[in-house]
């Protein structure tokens, strides 16, 4: 039954050799991301309450960042696989100009009219004013990472992760640093609470960019060609909105459906609560979920090389063999999140954020959807965006994704917290729905083999 997975020799070694610094470099943002929450929860459950505000828009905006990476790599990949490297550098320059745009806008609404702009998030006058301080900073902090994750990308799907990892590990310890600093006035700063953070954030973007700058101009590996990056060419910015254009609106959408989850519970009573527990166990959530999502940008890399060098007869099996991967890596990571929230959580991590016993129990309730419905999360993750997107079936995985999201999962979670204002736990079983009807679109998909495409080649029109 499970013969695809005697792959051949060195293949299990490869799949641990990239995914590790990814999963790594995961785990120490996830982890200092968490320390960051500790940092702003000790000033109370409206400060934490605000910053979560004030990242809802901030994750839209991540998110496209991400399509574009994403979008960015099944192309990559596939050029890697034909050792293209100026195709590759057009590849990056499309992904600069569109990711510069957008976190430009977004940054320039924060900055303006943050107050006005975060109300549409929240009902809390106080959280807004003070979601609305921090925002108007977090904001062009996004504009300086946009350009760190395109390099990151870039090099991630010439499988070199390792530099990833170096730059977002030095630039998130700076941040927990600073936020020391800057949030209780250590060192002879001034303390400056939620825009403190705000302000450690943007500081440790600026250093990423510098690194980035100072590696791109050493680097004898993969050599930046700045006219291709100002001028990428109308042939590779077409082929990047056919392609990976779809890969952008999928996460684009993907992040505005996800969006909506805190917006409902911003709006229902109690927020404050709710979303100090939201807070944390996205937190725990973004911790566990470092191995799927590894494996997942593996997958891309991995089965995207493998279609592009025209070695497309076993991709179907091996499209099998990393979803089965996924699955078990996600059981493992259930038992142990429950063993976090039976032994660790109410001992270490709870205390520490001054939860309210309320937030306490909803915190735990989140969690332990979490876990349960993990397995699936790691397939549908590595199924969707490492195996049909790296096999250049982007249009379908696109579907795959944001059907269940906007006609089951919204909607219910609009619906039964909204308008029936049920308790926070009917409203927060729309996350593992949205899983289940992801599974059997994206098992049908899978098997039916017709997601093995060419996107570096011309003439796929009628394919």
């Amino acid at each position: 039954m499970f013969a695809y997975m005697r792959r051949e020799p060195g293949f299990y070694r490869q799949v641990a050799a990239l995914a590790a610094p990814i999963v790594l470099q995961n785990l120490i943002t996830s982890t200092l991301a968490m320390a960051d929450t500790f940092m702003v929860g000790l000033l109370g459950e409206a400060p934490m309450a605000a910053v979560t505000l004030a990242n809802i828009p901030l994750f839209v905006v991540q998110l496209f960042i991400f399509g574009v990476q994403s979008g960015a790599g099944v192309l990559i990949s596939q050029y890697w696989g034909k050792q293209d490297m100026r195709s590759i550098n057009r590849v990056m320059g499309v992904g600069l100009w569109l990711v510069l745009l957008v976190s430009s806008i977004f940054a320039a609404i924060l900055l303006i009219c943050p107050v006005q702009f975060l109300s549409l998030f929240g009902n809390e006058p106080a959280v807004v004013a003070q979601a609305a301080r921090y925002g108007s900073l977090a904001g062009l902090s996004y504009v300086l990472n946009s350009i760190t994750m395109i390099y990151v990308a870039v090099y991630r799907s010439m499988e070199r992760p390792q530099i990833g990892m170096y730059i977002l590990g030095a630039s998130m310890f700076t941040n927990t640093f600073l936020n020391w600093v800057f949030i209780f006035g250590k060192l002879g700063a001034p303390a400056l609470g939620v825009r403190g953070a705000a302000l450690a954030t943007l500081l440790a973007r600026v250093l990423e960019v510098v690194i980035v700058a100072v590696h791109a101009g050493r680097s004898t590996f993969f050599r930046i060609r700045p006219g291709l990056l100002l001028m990428p060419g109308r042939d590779m910015v077409l082929r990047f909105f056919r392609y990976g254009g779809m890969v952008v609106c999928n996460e684009t959408f993907w992040g505005l459906g996800s969006s909506m989850f805190p917006t409902v519970l911003g709006h229902m009573e109690g927020s404050t609560e709710i979303l100090a527990a939201y807070t944390v166990s996205g937190n725990v959530e973004k911790i566990f979920m470092v191995v799927g999502f590894g494996l997942a940008a593996t997958a891309a890399v991995i089965v995207g090389r493998e279609v592009g060098a025209g070695r497309t007869g076993g991709v179907q099996e091996l499209g099998y063999t990393l979803n089965t991967l996924a699955v078990g890596c996600g059981l493992v990571q259930a038992a142990l999140l429950l063993l976090f929230l039976r032994f660790v959580a109410p001992v270490w991590v709870f205390p520490l954020f001054h939860l309210s016993e309320r937030a306490v129990e909803m915190c735990g309730m989140m969690i332990t959807i979490l876990a349960v419905s993990m397995p699936l999360r790691d397939f549908n993750n590595v199924n969707i965006v490492g195996v049909l997107r790296g096999g250049g079936d982007v249009r379908v995985a696109m579907v795959v994704d944001l059907v269940p999201l906007w006609l089951v999962s919204v909607p219910y979670a609009v619906f039964s917290g909204l308008v029936l204002r049920l308790s926070v736990f009917w409203v927060y079983l729309a996350f593992p729905g949205e899983q289940v009807v992801k599974f059997f679109f994206g098992v049908h998909r899978l098997r039916s083999g017709k997601w093995v495409r060419d996107l570096t080649q011309t003439g796929l029109e009628g394919r």
